[in-house]
């Protein structure tokens, strides 16, 4: 797949701007971008660990028992193994995700749809939860619970 290709996410539009490939399995680093209320599955990283970093709007990170609202210029940490979610606050957000090392990426491909232009996939698209689970526990993502479900 192009890696420049813009890709339907769950409910977001995605670039991968760095594959597991291009970067000899060290990280991956995407661009994601969602509207207001979109979350992803409560889920868990058992391989890799995931930095959010805010360019437009808002989101709230779930990372174990915290919360951290994060702005534009605003970044955080979800290590490996601890349960996270999170969830689009203003109408919309833009952010970059980077794990390391990379295998999110693949699973991104994996479970996306290419998008036929650059704008986000209609609102409330349906994602078949044991694709997502399935596709997740190759990379060694745990689904944990239904979007809207936090940790603790």
């Amino acid at each position: 797949m192009d890696i420049t290709q813009p890709l339907w996410f769950i409910n977001h539009l995605v670039h991968i701007h760095v594959d597991g490939d291009s970067s000899g399995g060290a990280l991956a680093l995407m661009d994601e971008r969602g509207r207001r209320g979109d979350m992803p599955p409560l889920h868990v990283h058992r391989r890799d660990d995931e930095t959010f970093y805010v360019l437009e709007g808002e989101l709230r990170l779930f990372v174990a028992d915290e919360q951290i609202v994060l702005g534009p210029g605003e970044a955080a940490f979800a290590p490996r193994d601890v349960p996270h979610a999170y969830r689009v606050e203003s109408d919309e957000a833009r952010w970059l995700v980077t794990t390391s090392p990379a295998g999110f990426d693949s699973f991104v491909r994996e479970v996306s749809a290419p998008a036929p232009a650059e704008e986000l996939p209609p609102a409330g698209r349906e994602t078949d939860p044991a694709v997502l689970t399935q596709a997740a526990a190759k990379v060694g993502i745990e689904i944990l619970g239904p979007p809207g479900t936090v940790p603790g």
